[in-house]
């Protein structure tokens, strides 16, 4: 027997529909690339998806075409996220700070047909729109007439205005009822190891994830909200915010290209922003800029950090120093992306300042849908102490089961489980900790040290700017941890006193047998530390220096 309710898809143009029907007059505010400020509404937002699907069906758009965004996070990009998927086809963001050979590989890859650009990427596009040409025909840039770049193109791809069809268009256009099990996104690993792989997102899991994300414990908008999302939506769907927001009919308000400290908090400042969202180097941009100026954030009650280990100091800085709580959370393309969120049970009201922050530092407790375990090598399922860390896996209705154009399930093991490629610890209470990516941990004579932990306590030196922890090679340990550290603009760096700051916090074992400083640090396209270039440089390091130092071993 069935249950008699009505059999409504989980569609995602009802996320907008939603928002324009009972949110119609809130605010979506945008910081254009050219540098002005946008400002309409979420009935705005939906009559002109609308049209937009108009202009997409003349360009020949199908369901299932997949439609790509190389753009910064904007009212046009959000009005091409719904527009897309709304009218069944797949909306594919690219990265546009990867290497152009990735992003060439990437549209090929998906077959993209349209490309839509904001005017920062015309030299990127410019430079690989002859080798995009076997399936894009058409470049929209998008911006006003005015405004255009003059851009070659190459036989076969028109260069369109983004305004220019819009003008043309009618709104007539209704939102279309299918599967809810429909593709409707798609977004490509960083491809740090390898090729980028393609995360193929269905309405069904959009809208899971986006209830998910709106629990109270978890990112839990409210209508009086008015969220910036920092993190980029070409990042995995800007951490599901644009779903997220327009469901609980809380205001967005967008920052363009412009993420420094500075342009940030004068934006949230000016637009009145409760909650943000992004990665630890732009709070700590962000933070230098308030201590240097004297500024204060006037209406930000909370941030949301991800994408790498939350620094200690972020957390105290923000919280004693500003007022603002920093929340941790943990999630990776394959995921939608949240998996987990960091909110407190009844177990840790109790907790002393020190150990509210030190628990703070975990990535949080398992959203509903995610269910998640930690293994050893030989695949057994490890206790939640908080003590044992393994290699960690999850599960649930927004986790991928393959990737795109690959078969389905292919990246599941029997069990149904996907491996993250993170280690972790999860606590009695369920909290989970990332110590380290799997090819990163570091196997000291045949004990484990985690390179996070150590680069989070190297960050708290008053010099250090940023810290990177890799494994070198070692005759007797087999491996053996090589700090390297930036400073700080201005500052110079004592690598003794650098080690001076792990005394206390980790046995002496775990101290790295040599101090590196460096002027700059490689990092991925999406702003987490290039671990694979360091490793591959750094991996003989320890053999090239005769009579280098050690510290004892365990056991």
């Amino acid at each position: 027997m069935l249950g008699l309710m009505q059999p409504k898809k989980l569609l995602i143009s009802s996320l907008i529909t939603h928002a324009a029907r009972h949110h119609g007059t809130t605010e979506v505010v945008s910081k254009t690339v050219e540098g002005s400020v946008h400002r309409y509404t979420y009935a705005d937002v939906e009559r002109r998806s609308r049209q937009l699907a108009r202009v997409l069906l003349g360009l020949g758009v199908k369901a299932q075409d997949r439609v790509a965004t190389l753009a910064w996070n904007g009212h046009r990009h959000l009005e091409i996220y719904y527009t897309v998927s709304g009218m069944e086809a797949i909306c594919h963001t690219i990265n546009p700070r990867l290497h152009p050979d990735d992003i060439t590989y990437i549209i090929d890859h998906a077959q993209d047909c349209v490309v839509f650009v904001d005017t920062s990427f015309a030299p990127l596009i410019a430079e690989i729109a002859p080798r995009i040409a076997g399936s894009v025909r058409a470049v929209v840039m998008m911006t006003e007439p005015a405004l255009m770049p003059d851009i070659p193109m190459p036989a076969g791809m028109r260069l369109l205005c983004y305004e220019d069809l819009m003008a043309g268009a009618d709104e007539d256009y209704a939102w279309p009822e299918f599967d809810e099990n429909t593709a409707s996104g798609l977004c490509y690993t960083s491809g740090t190891t390898g090729r980028p792989k393609g995360v193929l997102y269905s309405h069904r899991s959009t809208l899971l994830h986006a209830f998910a994300v709106n629990m109270a414990g978890a990112l839990g908008f409210k209508a009086t909200d008015r969220i910036l999302p920092v993190v980029p939506m070409f990042h995995v769907n800007a951490w599901g915010i644009p779903h997220a927001a327009p469901m609980a009919g809380a205001a967005l308000v967008m920052p363009g290209r412009h993420l420094d400290g500075k342009s940030l908090a004068e934006l949230m400042n000016q637009e009145r922003v409760t909650m943000s969202a992004g990665v630890p180097t732009v709070w700590m941009g962000l933070l230098q800029h308030l201590r240097a100026s004297g500024e204060r954030l006037a209406t930000v009650e909370r941030i949301m950090t991800g994408g790498s280990a939350c620094p200690p100091l972020l957390i105290e800085a923000f919280g004693d120093e500003y007022g603002i709580e920093v929340q941790h959370g943990w999630g990776m393309t394959e995921l939608s992306p949240v998996g987990t969120y960091n909110s407190p049970k009844p177990a840790q009201a109790g907790l002393t300042r020190e150990q509210r922050y030190q628990h703070t530092l975990k990535q949080g407790r398992a959203l509903y849908g995610v269910d998640m375990k930690i293994v050893n090598d030989a695949g057994e399922e490890l206790p939640w102490d908080g003590v044992q860390f393994g290699d960690l896996k999850v599960r649930g209705p927004f986790v991928a089961s393959a990737y795109f154009g690959e078969p389905a399930g292919s990246a599941l093991d029997a069990e149904g489980w996907f491996a993250t490629g993170d280690v972790a610890t999860i606590d009695p209470d369920g909290f989970m900790e990332i110590t380290d990516r799997s090819k990163d941990v570091i196997k000291s004579g045949g004990e484990w040290i985690s390179s996070i932990t150590l680069e989070n306590i190297a960050v708290s030196h008053p010099d250090v700017a940023e810290a990177a922890v890799v494994a070198a090679l070692h005759p007797k340990w087999d491996e053996r941890p090589v700090l390297l550290v930036m400073p700080k603009p201005g500052r110079t760096i004592d690598p003794a006193s650098v080690l001076e700051v792990y005394e206390g916090k980790v046995a002496k074992w775990w101290l790295p047998d040599a101090v590196l400083v460096v002027d700059e640090l490689p990092h991925t396209a999406t702003g987490k530390l290039q671990k694979t270039t360091l490793r591959t440089k750094y991996r003989h390091y320890l053999d090239q220096q005769p009579g280098q130092q050690t510290v004892p071993a365990p056991g």
